[in-house]
Order: C-alpha cells, then sequence, then structure tokens
C-alpha cells in the first residue's frame, strides 16, 4: 500500500517566522519524509500579506504550495506574482476578476495532490460563499487528482468545523487557518478526512497572534490607534502531517507539529 506524507505549515508570520520555516523544514523532512509540504504564507511579509521576494524565498526552502487569505493583496506587487505562478494559490472565493487562482495540482511520484485555498465569511470579507465554492473547486478537479487538501481561512471555528463535516469524505485534509493559536481537536472524521479547526502560526508566540504584545496590550487598553509591528519573540513551527494511503480521498493519520526554533541556530 503507497503511502503518501503532507506536511502542511501553519501562517508563517513576519522575518521571524520565515526564518523558523527555512531552519527546521530540513528537520522535518528527516523526520517525515514528507511527499508534498504546503505552507500559508498569508503573512510572511511584516506580518500582512506577501511580496515576490519571500514568495521566492519559501519555494526555494522547498515547499510546494503556498496558500493565502484574507491579507493576500497587502502589497500590490504580489498582483501579477499570483497570476503567472501556478503554485501559490488565494481563496478560490474571492472575486473572479481578482488575481490570482483558487487551487492548483502538484503531483510527484505518481501521486497527483490538489490544494484549494478558502475564506470563511463570518467576520471577513470574500466575495463569494466558501461552501458553494468548495464544491465547485472539487467538481474543477474530479479525476485530475488523488488526493486534495483544504486550507479553510476563516475566523470562526463553527465555519471551519462545519466545512470539514461539508467535505468529510471527499477530500483528504480540511485544515484550518488564520487564528493562529493551535487547536487540539486534529482527528481523522469517519468518512476519512484529517481535520483539524487552526493549524497554528510559524512565528513568535512571544507576542499577541504575531504582533509585539506590548503594542497589542496598548492598543486594547487605551483603545487607540496603534500600529502594530511584528514580534520575534520566542518563534515557533506550527504545522501538521497527513498521512493518506492509495485510497484517494482518505487519511489515516493526523500528527501536530509544534516545533520551538532556537534562536542560537538562526
Amino acid at each position: 500500500m503507497q503511502k503518501t506524507n503532507i506536511l502542511f505549515i501553519g501562517d508563517v508570520f513576519g522575518g521571524i517566522g520565515r526564518r523558523a520555516l527555512l531552519n527546521l523544514l530540513p528537520g522535518l523532512r528527516e523526520q517525515y519524509a514528507p511527499d508534498f509540504v504546503v505552507a500559508n504564507g498569508e503573512n510572511a511579509s511584516g506580518g500582512a500579506g506577501i511580496t515576490p521576494k519571500n514568495a521566492d524565498e519559501i519555494f526555494a526552502a522547498g515547499v510546494d504550495v503556498i496558500t493565502l487569505g484574507n491579507h493576500t493583496y497587502r502589497h500590490r506587487e504580489i498582483y501579477s506574482y499570483l497570476d503567472e505562478h501556478e503554485r501559490i494559490i488565494r481563496p478560490a472565493n474571492f472575486l473572479r476578476n481578482q488575481p490570482g487562482r483558487g487551487w492548483c495540482v502538484v503531483a510527484r511520484g505518481g501521486v497527483r495532490l490538489g490544494v484549494v485555498s478558502l475564506s470563511g465569511n463570518l467576520f471577513m470579507k470574500a466575495g463569494r460563499p466558501a461552501f458553494a465554492e468548495a464544491d465547485a473547486a472539487l467538481h474543477a478537479l474530479k479525476g485530475k487528482v488523488d488526493h486534495v487538501l483544504v486550507d479553510m481561512h476563516a475566523e470562526a471555528t463553527s465555519e471551519k468545523v462545519a466545512m470539514g463535516w461539508h467535505l468529510d469524505g471527499r477530500v483528504s485534509a480540511v485544515l484550518g487557518t488564520h487564528t493562529h493559536v493551535p487547536t487540539a481537536d486534529a482527528r481523522i472524521l469517519p468518512g476519512g478526512t484529517a481535520y483539524i479547526t487552526d493549524v497554528g502560526m510559524t512565528g513568535p508566540r512571544g507576542g499577541v497572534i504575531g504582533v509585539k504584545r506590548e503594542l497589542a496590550l496598548e492598543a486594547m487598553i487605551t483603545q487607540m490607534p496603534i500600529r502594530f509591528e511584528p514580534s520575534d519573540e520566542d518563534p515557533w513551527l506550527n504545522g501538521v502531517v497527513i498521512e493518506a494511503d492509495d485510497r484517494p480521498m482518505r487519511a489515516v493519520a493526523i500528527h501536530q507539529v509544534l516545533e520551538r526554533l532556537d534562536r542560537g541556530s538562526v
């Protein structure tokens, strides 16, 4: 029975998140032998959005696919990059006229992996409903892939859980991102889909979901506008490894990856 391992890395936040990814990925490759590596790069550049330079850096590190989210268009220079590069994807339920695409396919060792990016609709701005667009993406990928990984970038836990049940048995994994805190509900759903409500963040745990904690506290306490800056304190890599077998759209295990970056190695 052929086994496929997929390493998914949660929201890469700022320069310290990129350094954590670059420094820790070689060891994770040795430990888990992933066939595919997917990373959410939503916050990779300065804590909001991604630039072509940083996307190239992440791809050069050995990441196969970069998924995005609500900060996709924060840096204007990424617009044409999204149209030109198939392996960086923004939420499929953004408007059709917006730059980029919502899914892609990568292949290795005879296995074809489809990756779909979705944005939640509750408390977030997405041009179209996530559930209908998930169905449309699966229809477009039908017969073209062996496994599908869905990055559900959403604020509301209820919406992520619901998407897991909606796609159970039809995709290999539904992985929540955006809230930057890893949840404790990683499991295989009854239909064989790996699920977790939030993978967590690859970045500074010493801040407030990535931001320098003194700035976040000042904003909350004073209720005044504060310019946020990324923290670089206590960096961690948060991710999951999905184990799938040779049955289409079936996972057999999901393992959380919570690795601290030794600052002496940076």
